[in-house]
């Protein structure tokens, strides 16, 4: 589980095989490298992977195919910038929303303006991921959780601070970027449960 608030970006090494079924993602991020160990979970631009071997300021994590087709993480290429966080603890503060690192779609940045002191950018949504996003809600992108500031048929829109541009890929990200999405998990389970209910009857 994370939180969606970004520790630092991180520089992509080297992605091996990203063509077949698994892949092998090696990363420099020396701050979530410091204690990382085989096993952990590192998320990588919201993509929740386990840790198979570090070395000093660099981890490399396997990528399976089913992620590699579900995320845009297959599309990284060596010097690429990425967004990680290391998975939360029972006593870390939750600053964004409840993040599982699991992708639901990959949406695409279809336009930015600046307002000022912040930016407000939109991104299209996949079919299907809209009815999970509702104005003041949240939404992760790229593993950043952010506030949904409006949504349409097929877009959503949210506000980026100065902070948020400055410290993850966000900042960096152009029209027609794709970029990793996943919704709040409590709408989903709520969706679950209200259509289990109605089925009953």
């Amino acid at each position: 589980m994370f939180t969606g608030i970004v520790e630092e970006m991180g520089q992509v090494v080297r992605l091996i095989d990203p063509d077949r079924d698994a892949a092998l993602l090696t990363i420099h991020g020396p701050v979530v490298a410091a204690d990382a160990r085989h096993g952990d979970s590192i998320a990588v631009n919201g993509v929740c992977l386990t840790v198979v071997d570090t070395d000093g300021p660099v981890f490399t994590a396997d990528v399976m195919g089913e992620t590699l087709r579900r995320s845009a993480l297959g599309a990284l290429r060596a010097g690429d910038p990425v967004n990680l966080e290391r998975a939360a603890t029972l006593g870390s503060r939750l600053g964004g929303h409840l993040v599982q690192g699991h992708v639901d779609g990959v949406g695409e940045l279809l336009d930015r303006s600046d307002e000022g002191h912040w930016e407000s950018v939109r991104f299209a949504v996949p079919e299907g991921l809209d009815r999970y996003l509702v104005e003041k809600g949240s939404i992760t992108v790229d593993g950043v959780s952010l506030t949904v500031t409006a949504v349409g048929p097929d877009w959503f829109s949210v506000g980026l601070i100065p902070t948020t541009l400055k410290l993850t890929t966000l900042g960096q990200r152009r029209v027609g970027d794709r970029v990793n999405l996943e919704v709040d998990v409590i709408a989903k389970y709520v969706e679950r449960l209200l259509g289990a209910r109605a089925g009953e009857h």
